[in-house]
């Protein structure tokens, strides 16, 4: 059984009925979370912004017709679907949107470009990725909105492997004192291996957007920056920022799935982390979660209940017609129980975006099934020297252990340990297993 947690990409494997610390360890971290911090933002009763997006809707369905309005109410009700999948996590809203922006590009004979940028937004979240590629080719061909579509093809291009053209794409933008530029190359720091670097453009940016007083560009901003304060170590000020967010946003889920995390693996507290993620999953519903909620079980030594929770995912994914969306997290799933359908889970993600990610997932399934040396090739060619993520980094200490490399991975193992709170306590006892 394979699990895999959401939060800073940490990807969590079998655990099985391994049973660890419990939250009254004494040995467990000094508690950071303070439940009177967060507890106002775990009310599920009439979310405001859920109560905003309905009231928008209403508004433009009723213009939706009208032939002065029509392009407009499309536009605009694509951009409120597109904020409810962003709140609810239901992939019905983002086809709704893709429909929507369709009609308007192809009805509208004026900022093509725009709503071409809109669309391959929509592809992205759809991890449509080459899809997205040739909308943006096309938005390059017209003379306004260029450094938007640079700003994008960066983003795409980071998605699908191609280093080199993302990095010619920021180099087209630069500009220190733009918030866009400064998020991505903070992106680009962090794909380097340069956290500090990462830390500090994000730290930039967050100044570019309090002194806008820009709420959307700041809550972003602060989610983002916790994530990387997390992978630093940085705990209390990942805490801080969390929280910076859901006094913007009280239903702000990515922040609340932060603190979750935080309590779990910092603080080995899954009682107070499970009634923190309930809470989300009351509106937020995705799939994922289910994962988190199995980790947990399983840290807790309920193996029945982490076996459920992971049921309860592959049967949310099913029934929520995700597309791609959720591949990586399937081929987690399927590894050790369905490797056959791991590997072509895997080829078609490899086809899909070819990154160091998706062939470390590769060169996993292809260990699974018995193609060692396979495996060790992939790793050798496509994961090695070209990226710093915890998963990757233990895939292929997996790899080189089969293959008999003691030299290669028991390095990765040392490193891997340093990187407990974002992998978790159960892939920790794991690696220090190895």
């Amino acid at each position: 059984m394979k699990y895999k947690t959401y939060i800073l990409s940490a990807l969590l494997l079998g655990f099985g009925a391994l049973f660890l610390q419990s939250c009254d360890d004494p040995s467990a971290t000094k508690a950071i979370a303070n439940a009177t911090d967060y507890n106002q933002y775990l009310t599920t009763q009439d979310l405001p912004s859920q109560r905003t997006i309905d009231e928008e809707l209403a508004f433009w369905n009723e213009r939706l017709g009208s032939d002065s309005t029509e392009i407009i109410a499309m536009n605009k009700l694509a951009g409120i679907y597109t904020r409810r999948f962003g709140m609810t996590g239901n992939a019905s809203d983002l086809y709704a949107a893709e429909e929507l922006l369709k009609r308007t590009l192809n009805t509208s004979v004026r900022n093509k470009e725009g709503y071409l940028h809109s669309l391959a937004r929509n592809y992205i979240s759809q991890h449509r990725f080459k899809e997205a590629r040739k909308l943006l080719d096309s938005a390059a061909t017209y003379p306004d909105g260029k450094r938007a579509t640079q700003l994008m093809m960066f983003d795409v291009n980071m998605e699908l492997g191609n280093y080199e053209e993302a990095y010619e794409n920021l180099q087209a933008v630069k500009n220190t004192n733009n918030f866009d530029y400064l998020i991505r190359l903070s992106k680009w720091s962090d794909h380097k291996g340069d956290l500090d670097a990462a830390i500090r453009y994000m730290e930039q940016a967050k100044q570019l957007a309090e002194s806008s007083d820009d709420r959307g560009l700041k809550i972003w901003t602060y989610t983002n920056i916790a994530d990387y304060y997390g992978h630093a170590g940085r705990l209390e000020d990942s805490y801080t920022h969390y929280l910076k967010a859901l006094q913007l946003q009280p239903d702000n889920a990515y922040a609340k799935k932060g603190i979750t995390w935080l309590v779990y693996s910092s603080e080995k507290n899954t009682t107070e982390a499970h009634r923190i993620l309930d809470s989300v999953m009351d509106y937020h519903r995705v799939p994922d979660y289910y994962l988190l909620k199995s980790e947990m079980a399983a840290f807790d030594g309920k193996s029945e209940e982490a076996e459920a929770f992971e049921k309860s995912f592959l049967e949310a994914v099913q029934a929520g017609n995700y597309g791609a969306m959720y591949n990586t997290y399937l081929i987690e799933s399927y590894l050790e129980e369905q490797p056959g359908k791991a590997l072509q889970l895997a080829q078609q993600e490899v086809s899909n975006r070819a990154t160091p990610e998706t062939y470390q997932l590769l060169a996993m399934a292809e260990l699974q099934n018995g193609n060692k040396e396979k495996a060790l090739q992939i790793i050798e060619s496509h994961v090695a020297g070209k990226t710093e993520e915890p998963m990757a980094l233990y895939y292929s200490a997996k790899v080189y252990k089969a293959n008999g490399l003691p030299e290669k991975w028991k390095p990765l193992q040392e490193e891997l340990l340093e990187a407990s709170y974002e992998l978790g306590p159960v892939m920790t006892e794991e690696i220090k297993k190895m």
